[in-house]
This record gives structure tokens, sequence and C-alpha cells, in this order.
């Protein structure tokens, strides 16, 4: 009896040694381990070499061994329920703007990504981009890539779909569907295999536009000394761009300049989007409705002016033929009208009044998801303020007036494409 307990003793201490022994904690590229066994891991995990294993051996993770989820740090909150849903977007807070820094550097097999950007940037024309793409798809590069999206975070999933932005308007595949069968025939298979994946990752498929482009390609010059809000972080600091359109060692070109000029004036229409939420839902014959319309007017006069400081920057710099026809495969997708403009739009009605609300829609669909719902809120909940454009008094003549600014406005930002598209372009008109 005893000789019995002891070898049970013994055969459940080896087993649970044995356990020990071969259980491994793993982790996706870019985030915290997850608790799946390692039959689901082995499912989702691309085998062999060819899929851009990191260096080094393989290691084989034992069948049974199930990978754990590390325990909260001491003194951490509990997450709330529902914590991995998106939270709702308050462009009262930041406008547009992502809600941290844009990623500046990617780190693991999404390095080959970023140097595919980076040199499709620079290339001279759009055969030599589209060369790129097709020999990083005979080294099995996107494939690789392909099966690693769902690994991701959101930050950096956005930050891989503007380095996919960079190289679609390289090659001139900006107005393309990668779903669309008709697609394959202009574009490269696996690159379009790519960019649909990470269309569902972020839950965008029309992301190749100005707002990817600029919003997600910026940088501070220097790390702030302090955490600031991610607008005032965008006004104050020097900033520079994380995938460049000019070489480096080069000055920045005319669509570099464009780019981080876009991104300066959604930081600085924070204050259009706090009285865009003033004024929804406000009657026209509220006291306060005017004196609202009068700052609006005021911040829409301030940004107008900021493009003209962005302008004298902009004319000296460098610019190539290859970045002309970038900027207008762009304006032919109509997808060149920064956010805060499609902001002030819907409080005003000015798009919807000249071109259609056809052309509205059409404008708006290079934005995520969560910022169409809030320009659809808006106009909805502005439509009483609109009405004062049939009325005659002094609070009237005050809305003509923001109508008026934000015409100017957009003539302005208008005259800026211009001349970073075509060199020698007239000079921006004087600002009001």
């Amino acid at each position: 009896m005893g000789d019995r307990v002891t070898m049970t003793t013994a055969m459940t201490t080896a087993t649970a040694m044995t356990a020990a022994m071969t259980t491994r904690v793993t982790a996706p590229e870019d985030g915290p381990a997850t608790g799946v066994t390692t039959e689901e891991a082995a499912k989702a995990a691309p085998a062999g070499p060819a899929h851009g294993v990191p260096d080094g051996p393989a290691r084989r993770v034992p069948e049974g061994s199930v990978h754990r989820v590390p325990a909260p740090r001491r003194g951490a909150e509990p997450a709330p329920d529902g914590a991995g849903a998106p939270a709702p977007h308050d462009p009262r807070a930041h406008g547009f703007l992502p809600e941290r820094p844009p990623v500046r550097a990617m780190i693991g097999t999404w390095t080959r990504l970023d140097a595919m950007a980076r040199a499709a940037a620079v290339a001279p024309d759009r055969a030599a981009a589209v060369a790129l793409v097709e020999r990083a798809r005979r080294a099995e590069e996107l494939t690789a890539l392909r099966q690693r999206v769902s690994r991701l975070s959101l930050r950096n999933a956005e930050a891989a779909a503007m380095r996919i932005a960079v190289i679609a308007v390289s090659c001139g595949w900006c107005g393309l569907d990668p779903q669309a069968p008709a697609a394959r025939e202009v574009a490269d298979e696996a690159f379009l295999e790519l960019w649909a994946a990470i269309a569902h990752r972020i839950d965008h498929d029309q992301f190749v536009a100005l707002p990817t482009l600029a919003l997600h390609n910026w940088a501070p010059e220097r790390k702030p000394r302090r955490h600031i809000p991610i607008d005032q972080l965008a006004r104050t600091e020097a900033l520079v761009p994380i995938v460049r359109w000019a070489p480096e060692g080069q000055p920045l070109s005319r669509l570099d300049r464009l780019m981080l000029a876009a991104t300066r004036l959604e930081a600085h229409g924070i204050w259009l989007f706090r009285l865009a939420d003033t004024l929804a839902g406000r009657s026209p014959d509220d006291s306060s409705t005017p004196t609202a319309l009068r700052r609006l007017v005021r911040v829409q006069h301030a940004l107008r002016a900021q493009l003209h400081a962005e302008a004298a920057e902009l004319a000296a710099a460098p610019a190539t033929p290859q970045q002309g026809a970038v900027l207008g495969a762009l304006a032919e997708q109509g997808a060149l009208e920064p956010p805060v403009l499609q902001a002030a739009d819907a409080v005003l009605g000015i798009g919807g009044r000249r071109m259609g609300e056809g052309r509205r829609q059409l404008l708006r669909r290079h934005l995520p998801a969560q910022h169409r719902a809030w320009l659809s809120a808006m106009d909805r909940h502005c439509a009483p303020v609109r009405t004062l454009a049939h009325r005659g008094g002094p609070d009237a003549a005050v809305y003509r007036e923001a109508q008026e600014s934000l015409i100017a406005l957009r003539r302005t930002y208008t005259a800026l494409v211009q001349a970073a598209a075509r060199p020698g372009t007239a000079p921006l008109p004087a600002a009001a």
C-alpha cells in the first residue's frame, strides 16, 4: 500500500513538472499575450521561413500547452464591460486627429511594409513604384504581411493603412476597390489582398485619401517634455513627416509641406468642432446662436491665415511630376478636402446647397465610419440654424457671413493644393 502511494505521488509530481516546463507564454507582434490554445495558434500562425518568421530557429510549442494571459499589474483598475469595443469619438476633444500621435516606427515583419512605402514615395514614376510591389510579391513579403494583419492592434493597423495608402497612390491605384474583380486586372493581386485585409481590420474601405495620408503621417520633431493634448501637440511642436515624399537628406517636398499643412489645419480647427457642437440643436432665434456664428467666422478667418502662413514655405519647396500625379489622382477621387472643412460644411450647408447631397457623401466616404456618423448628426442637428439663410435681419447676415468665410477658406485651400501640384501656379489670394 505504501509503495503504491509513493508511486502515485511521484507520477503526479512528474506530470506537474512536465506541464510547467512545456507551458509557453507568447504574444502577438504588437500586443499582450492572449489566452488561446496551441491548436488555435497553430491554425492562425503562418508556417515556414517563407512567411517572414523573425530571425532565429523556429521554436516548437508542445501539444497540450496553453498560452496564458499575464496577470494585471498591481494597482491597475479592472477593465469595464465592453472594454474591447472602440470608444465613441468626441470631436470636441481633438477634432478628427488620431487620439495619440501616429506610430512612427513599425516593428517586426512590418518594417518591410515601411521600407516599401518609403521607396514608393520617392520613386521617379508609377512604373518604378509598381516594380517595387512586384518584387515584394515575388519575395512573398506581401503574403507574410497579409497573414499577420489580424495580430495588429488598431493603432498599428492605422499605421499600416497609411503606408498602404502611400504605396497605392504612388502606383496610381488609389481609385481601386481592392475587393473588386476588375481591380486584379490593374493592380498586384497579393497587394490587393493585403489592402483589403487592412481595410477590414480598421473597418474602413476608402482610407486611401488625404485624411489617412496626412493625419497619420506626422510626428513631432522632438519628444515633448510632458503629455499634452494631441491638437495642442500638432499646433505647437515642429512636425516632420513619417514617410517622406522627398529623399532623405533633401528638403521636404511640396507634397510633404501640403500634408503637414493639412495636419496643422486640423489642429488649429479644433474650436470649429466645439462650435459645431454648440450650434447643434440650437434654435435660430436663440440669443446665443449669432454669438456662436460670429466666433465661427473668426475661427475660419484664423484657419485661412494659417494656410497663408504655410504657403510661403510650400512655394519654396521642390516638386516632382510624380508628386503632381499623386495629387491629381487624389483630386479625381474627391479625396483631398480636409475633415475640418467638411465639419464646417455640415454646420453651414455650403456643400449640400451648392453641389448636391450626393457630392457631400462622396467627399465623406474617405473618413472613418465614426467620423461620417458625427458629420451626418451635425447635418440633422444644425438644420434649424441653416433656416437663417432664408430670413432677413442681423442674425441672418451673420449666418451669411459665416458661409462666405467658409467659401473663402475653401478657395484658399484649393489654391494651396494647386500650388503643390503645379509649380509656378499664381500665389494664394490675399487673406481678408
